[in-house]
């Protein structure tokens, strides 16, 4: 039996991992930022969830929370930075509030969340920390310049963070997700004013996404459940069937420029 602690617990991937970890017999803190909206997972589940109001871009509110949860249940095996969302519009569009507000939830809130987790989890010599990042934050498309950008800072930051905690017996690994059928570019998307001078930007991506076959999102619960009970999982763990072949098609043209320029890296080093 696990004790989960999971962000962004309302919809999507966070309210699916919440549900099959109840349905296996482990304990969930789910948080979101309308508590209302985790009623029927108190309802179902009882004294084995606890639900909490959560808005991650609060740091005092995290730490809050994470403890109350620890104390609750006693310890925190698993935690799940899931909480998230895409901005989406071209760098130009892109106004300072959007700007600052992707990194607030995407970046911020997880650290937060992070830091908050860790003392706990060093004492007890044990825990995993799942941060939900994305296909896009291993590579980047045109029109979600700063949701990559929040993604990748997400990525190096716990890259260094598994490298800290690897001998504390924490293990950190980051999930990156294909497209999937949830709401991610519906509803709980944002979007900046148009610029029409981006508009055939605008309708390539649109093209692209329609074109594109979405994962479903329940079919991520059972790898995620195998992942938790892993005693050694990976840093990093791609979630579709398309991923992996992207990705690689991807570092195989970062390789080509980077060897097809090393000369004139050289001679930059001085030697």
């Amino acid at each position: 039996m696990k004790v989960w602690f999971i962000t962004g617990a309302s919809k999507g991937f966070g309210r699916i991992w919440a549900e099959a970890a109840l349905r296996r017999g482990d304990h969930v803190a789910a948080s979101a930022r309308r508590k209302e909206t985790l009623e029927s997972l108190q309802s179902q589940f009882g004294n084995r969830v606890l639900t909490l109001e959560l808005d991650v871009q609060n740091r005092e509110a995290v730490f809050a929370a994470v403890k109350q949860a620890k104390e609750h249940f006693g310890r925190l095996d698993v935690v799940v930075n899931n909480a998230g969302y895409g901005q989406f519009g071209a760098i130009e569009e892109l106004s300072e509030a959007q700007v600052r507000a992707q990194f607030e939830t995407n970046v911020f809130g997880a650290l937060w969340v992070t830091q908050a987790a860790l003392p706990y989890l060093r004492e007890q010599k044990s825990g995993h920390i799942l941060q939900v990042s994305s296909i896009g934050g291993v590579h980047a498309f045109p029109n979600i310049g700063i949701y990559h950008a929040s993604k990748w800072a997400l990525e190096g930051l716990s890259q260094s963070l598994a490298q800290e905690v690897s001998s504390m017996g924490i293990h950190v690994t980051l999930i990156e997700p294909v497209g999937y059928a949830t709401d991610w570019a519906g509803p709980s998307a944002q979007f900046a004013q148009p610029n029409p001078a981006y508009e055939h930007i605008r309708e390539a991506m649109k093209a692209r996404r329609q074109a594109g076959k979405p994962g479903v999102p329940e079919a991520t619960a059972e790898p995620i459940l195998t992942l938790v009970d892993m005693p050694q999982p990976p840093l990093r763990l791609f979630l579709g069937a398309t991923a992996n072949a992207m990705i690689h098609a991807e570092y195989e043209k970062r390789l080509t420029e980077w060897d097809k320029y090393n000369d004139l890296s050289v001679k930059a080093h001085g030697l």
